[in-house]
């Protein structure tokens, strides 16, 4: 028997996700993936996976699962929060970004998300589920993808494609900086001229925060009204992650990974493709501001981001960095 995840407890919002699907927006079908593609492609280094494995994200609140079958490895990344591994005789704590190996019927429990809106576990050989049109993600409003196209459920049981192996645990010697940003660097929209004189400055020189109406598909942003000058109604065209349409309410919409393949409301301003996996980290109530820079600065910004992500992926190192034995249990 091929080793199997049990949910005992599901979480919030927790589905699976690889790095998204990718040549179907003609279709009308989303890029979906991982709102944070960074941690979820160094959480899978630290497993040993192939970057774009699909893993477990979770929002808002963690999960506890056990191990059936076979022996599990796992790592968690993205928000800060911790696991705990528990056999019913000790119980040990273990940072982000190190392997961990759970023995069949013992237990793991991801703690409370706080810093940011996702964190990610990751299965050593991940998942044993037939991909949808080329991928894993889950795309909830066209129950698509990941584990019978919707959020994962207590009592669940996922199917993992292999046991895991016996090896030494690994680590990331440097962890990367994942937290909430305070600033997203953006580029000016295509459709400036549907907007009021002061709107971009505007837009530019105040915060503005996630409201609860938020989701995969938009962030939902309120602060300054962006008032329109020529209507805010336009013959719908396709968008891509990082687009910022402003409705009639005035109040902008940042798009993120589920967001639709087409869009008809005015867009001010586009976020960089560096600045992407920290849009996906934006929870709500967070407050936030943006940053204008140019072509070439946006250009120099994704360089920076692909160096220093191969930097931090080549920090992987064998050995655990602290496992802390606490306490006997942790309540089912």
């Amino acid at each position: 028997m091929t080793a199997e995840a049990l949910i005992v407890k599901a979480g919030i919002a927790t589905t699976v996700q690889d790095l998204g699907r990718v040549g179907y927006r003609a279709c009308g079908v989303p890029h979906s993936g991982a709102l944070d593609p960074l941690s979820l492609k160094l959480v899978n280094r630290v497993v040993g996976n192939p970057a774009g494995t699909g893993v477990l994200e979770m929002l808002y609140s963690g999960i506890v699962l056990e191990a059936r079958g076979g022996a599990i490895r796992v790592a968690l990344g993205g928000s800060e929060a911790t696991i705990e591994t528990s056999s019913g005789v000790t119980l040990r704590n273990v940072p982000r970004w190190q392997s961990t190996l759970v023995h069949a019927g013992e237990r793991l429990r991801v703690g409370p998300i706080v810093d940011a809106a996702a964190a990610y576990l990751a299965f050593e050989g991940g998942f044993a589920i037939a991909p949808v049109l080329g991928s894993l993600s889950t795309y909830l409003r066209g129950e698509l993808g990941g584990w019978r196209g919707r959020a994962l459920r207590s009592g669940d049981v996922l199917p993992l494609a292999r046991d895991a192996l016996e090896r030494t645990e690994q680590r990331l010697a440097e962890a990367p900086s994942v937290a909430m940003p305070r600033t997203l660097r953006v580029q000016a929209g295509p459709h400036l001229e549907r907007f009021g004189r002061n709107a971009l400055a505007t837009f530019l020189e105040r915060d503005y925060m996630v409201t609860p109406a938020s989701d995969r598909s938009g962030l939902r942003l309120e602060g300054a009204r962006l008032d329109h000058a020529q209507g805010y109604d336009l013959p719908s065209e396709g968008v891509v992650p990082g687009s910022i349409q402003v409705p009639g309410s005035g109040q902008p919409v940042l798009l993120v990974a589920d967001h639709p393949t087409v869009g008809g409301y005015p867009r001010i301003a586009t976020i960089i493709s560096a600045d992407l996996a920290a849009a996906g980290r934006l929870r709500i109530g967070a407050s936030v501001r943006f940053s204008r820079v140019d072509a070439e600065e946006a250009a120099r910004a994704r360089d920076e981001a692909h160096a220093a992500y191969t930097r931090i992926a080549d920090s992987l190192r064998s050995g655990r960095s602290h496992d802390t034995e606490v306490y006997p249990d942790f309540p089912p």
